[in-house]
């Protein structure tokens, strides 16, 4: 999706599992049912008021914008603080899925053949979509997959109510109330009536749930009828968009996003990560070769990822990558994209195996690391839960002095060596 990578924990596809935890029986006895309804009856209308009078100040600061009052009117008529959003933004987990975990359903054999059978089926339009914006169709067709299962789960949530909701609450404020002002020029544009604009919880709409500054920056009307329709059942305008944004970034036709590829014995780790980048020649020249034996093509200078380290799998990266990156930045993303588009094409799986017996880290578990790290000599220059260049070069450090392969993945391994 279009959206919040840099607001969001939680990314597209990704799915954050639910987290369990064994729960202490409250000593406070539970009121009773009724009592319960008649709170949460008399806590709505407080909610309400409140939302009211900020939807009151919103709406000057919207007319301020441009926006004309009726259509303030139409979009806010039935509106109500809706405190499912509020639940669902405060309760995204902090346990997210292994790429194993998510490859797994984000390039699932279902997956695969409902992808093929997208691609059979709008052959026609995702072939002109191509030719005009020089983005393959397996591409397009491959986020049309993550984003909404095919145009399947496309989201039924009122838009402006789920904005305006985000915006009032205030985690985000700022942010929401900018989507909500570009949700109602797109009303006010015509191109969508208030009742009809639907999507997730989080803002993001359509087919391929763009949120809505980016559909007024990048959404296509590509049969001229006047209207960017992202909505309907015909996906033609949400996919001749998603188009659009990857080649407003960059794609280059031809290139892979990435080439599963296996490195040699003694291979030098500190040169993996996207800030080393070589020519696909001095990569072969290193002892790199592709899963057949052979030495990759040269696609562009490239970067060698192991996104679960040395035990996982490898992909040279090429620029096509960092493109998928600007419609998602989660590593795992761009590889679901680039992977299943791979397969629609009719590619092969990715051979190498993963390390099924590791697990994600907890945000507090990143922190202790990098504390713990720290502690040893080997300096994250701050503790943040995030595992940036930073903390992977204090890995790759520690990893050394204990006779670990340095290639700086962030392991429960190393978190427990560190204990």
């Amino acid at each position: 999706m279009i959206r919040l990578a840099a607001v969001f924990t939680v990314v597209a596809g990704l799915g954050l599992t639910p987290a369990v935890a064994s729960m202490p029986t409250s000593p406070v006895p539970k009121p009773r049912p009724d009592a319960a309804a008649e709170a949460g009856l008399a806590a709505r209308p407080m909610a309400n008021r409140a939302f009211q009078r900020w939807i009151d100040g919103f709406e000057r600061r919207a007319r301020a914008q441009g926006i004309r009052q009726p259509v303030l009117d139409r979009a806010f008529r039935g509106v109500a603080y809706n405190a499912d959003v509020i639940a669902r933004d405060r309760n995204q987990s902090e346990f997210t899925k292994q790429i194993w975990e998510y490859l797994d359903s984000a390039v699932s054999e279902t997956r695969i053949r409902n992808g093929m059978a997208a691609l059979r089926d709008n052959r026609r339009v995702l072939s002109e979509i191509e030719a005009r914006y020089g983005v393959e169709a397996e591409v397009v067709t491959a986020v049309w997959g993550l984003e909404s299962a095919y145009g399947e789960f496309r989201g039924s949530t009122p838009i402006i109510e789920a904005l305006a909701t985000l915006a009032f609450d205030g985690r985000r404020g700022r942010f929401f109330e900018e989507q909500l002002v570009a949700a109602l020029k797109i009303i006010q544009s015509g191109d969508v009536r208030p009742e009809q604009m639907t999507g997730s919880w989080a803002g993001a709409m359509g087919h391929t749930q763009f949120i809505p500054t980016s559909y007024l920056a990048y959404a296509q009307d590509f049969r001229g009828d006047g209207r960017r329709d992202i909505w309907s059942d015909d996906p033609t305008d949400a996919l001749a968009s998603t188009a659009a944004y990857l080649a407003r970034f960059g794609w280059t036709k031809g290139q892979p996003w990435g080439v599963e590829v296996v490195l040699p014995r003694g291979f030098d780790y500190s040169l993996t990560g996207e800030r080393t980048k070589k020519s696909p020649g001095d990569w072969a020249a290193m002892g790199v070769r592709d899963t057949t034996g052979g030495r990759v093509p040269n696609y562009g200078r490239a970067s060698i990822l192991l996104p679960a380290g040395s035990q996982g799998a490898a992909f040279m990266i090429f620029d096509n990558f960092h493109v998928i990156e600007r419609y998602n930045a989660a590593d795992a993303y761009v590889i679901g994209v680039g992977h299943l588009s791979d397969r629609i094409a009719g590619g092969p799986p990715i051979r190498a195996s993963w390390p099924r017996s590791d697990r994600n880290l907890r945000s507090s578990e990143k922190k202790e690391m990098q504390r713990l790290l720290t502690r040893r000599g080997f300096n994250t220059q701050g503790v943040d839960g995030i595992i940036g260049p930073n903390t992977i070069q204090a890995i790759r450090g520690f990893q050394r002095s204990v006779g670990l392969v340095p290639d700086g993945y962030a392991s429960y391994e190393v978190l427990r060596r560190l204990r």
